[in-house]
């Protein structure tokens, strides 16, 4: 066999030699291609192609590759339920230099055995969990959006060995033995992808890379604001309910929260910071079992709002303080009930305090009922 050589201009990749490399993928062939780490040899899910692969890079049969997708939205058919952790991680690190490793629950898992066929299905998933990247390189994506099957495609190396980070450093490995080499030059990074297993108890490292896990914990970290007008009744009120609530649906205890993940926090309208909570609050919440002694009120301020994933407020006149404040606020501002204000229980009754304590625990139960965790 002799190895063909494409020259590519990574700044303007010709579609049309992209398109007959991405064709003789689909029939079987094995073609190495860069991306912003490494060059890997991308491989239709077939068994005798993998087969194949697993011959050239010395590679024990039982050990599941990393999917690869042109483009994030891609993996909707792979990933029934996306958490809320993963979606971050999605949003903020690909196209990029992370692989995933996203954990299913046997639910999914069933889902995905019975709507894949069973080479993929069993290729892909591994302890319930499988792995996913989504490279940030022009050719390796418009490489796999012109695919019509699934592609692994594993660095380009022997097995133990350093990964190829050039086309030349692909043919001193693997002229003959591969049909295509797809050369658009040297790889950005020269590095292999930071890899990270990601479920309900948080993001874990299982390969450094580029990233850090102190990078990837700040980047999946989801942060949840609370807003109310002073910040002393009902927003710390809703805080105190939702990381509850949250805790309780993470199967955890409250104090772990942050650590795996998941920050919330509350601010007011009113410039009227480093008050507690009121008695009233503090007490309706301490019938709850939650504790609100230490809170303090802040100040909504811009850096809070683009800094947080959602944004719960209790009445709509918080709603249009904050999207005044940033307009990109707006498709992550909610009411926290629905469609209807909490009623300020400022200055009156513990009775009032407890029936607004009530009406935000009804709020908030609904709220984490819609999240996918």
């Amino acid at each position: 066999m002799k190895t063909k050589v494409i020259k590519l201009d990574a700044s303007n990749p010709d579609v049309a030699k992209i398109t007959e490399a991405a064709q003789q993928i689909d029939s079987g062939a094995l073609a190495a291609f860069p991306t912003e780490t490494v060059y890997g040899i991308a491989c239709s899910v077939n068994n005798e192609s993998l087969s194949r692969l697993n011959s050239l890079k010395n590679r024990h049969p039982d050990k599941h590759y990393t999917l690869h997708v042109g483009q994030k939205t891609d993996i909707k058919q792979y990933i029934p339920a996306i958490g809320l952790k993963a979606q971050k991680l999605i949003n903020k690190a690909w196209p990029g230099p992370l692989t995933i490793v996203f954990e299913l629950e046997n639910r999914q898992i069933e889902k995905q055995r019975k709507v894949l066929k069973p080479v993929v299905f069993e290729n892909l998933y591994k302890d319930n969990s499988i792995g996913i990247r989504c490279p940030d390189n022009p050719v390796a994506s418009m490489l796999l959006q012109k695919t019509t099957k699934p592609v692994i495609a594993p660095s380009a190396n022997i097995t133990g060995k350093p990964p190829a980070v050039d086309a030349d450093h692909v043919l001193a490995r693997f002229s003959g033995q591969i049909e295509l080499v797809l050369d658009a030059g040297p790889c950005k990074y020269k590095k292999s992808s930071t890899v990270v297993k990601i479920g309900k108890k948080g993001a874990e490292m299982l390969r450094p890379g580029l990233y850090s896990q102190a990078d990837i914990d700040a980047i999946s970290t989801v942060k949840f604001l609370f807003v109310c007008t002073g910040n002393i009744c009902r927003s710390p009120m809703a805080e105190g309910i939702f990381r509850k609530y949250l805790a309780e649906k993470l199967q955890c205890k409250v104090d772990p929260l942050e650590k795996m993940g998941y920050k919330m926090l509350s601010a007011g309208v009113m410039d009227a910071p480093g008050m507690p909570a009121s008695p009233e609050a503090v007490k309706a919440c301490a019938a709850k079992g939650i504790d609100l002694t230490a809170h303090r009120s802040q100040t909504l301020s811009q850096s809070l709002i683009e800094e947080s994933d959602f944004i719960f407020a209790l009445g709509q006149m918080h709603c249009q303080h904050i999207i005044a404040f940033s307009s990109n606020a707006a498709e992550k501002c909610l009411l926290l009930a629905a469609n209807k204000d909490v009623p300020d229980p400022i200055g009156q009754s513990q009775q009032v305090y407890n029936d607004c304590a009530n009406m935000i625990e009804k709020a908030v139960k609904e709220r984490i009922g819609e999240l996918v965790i």
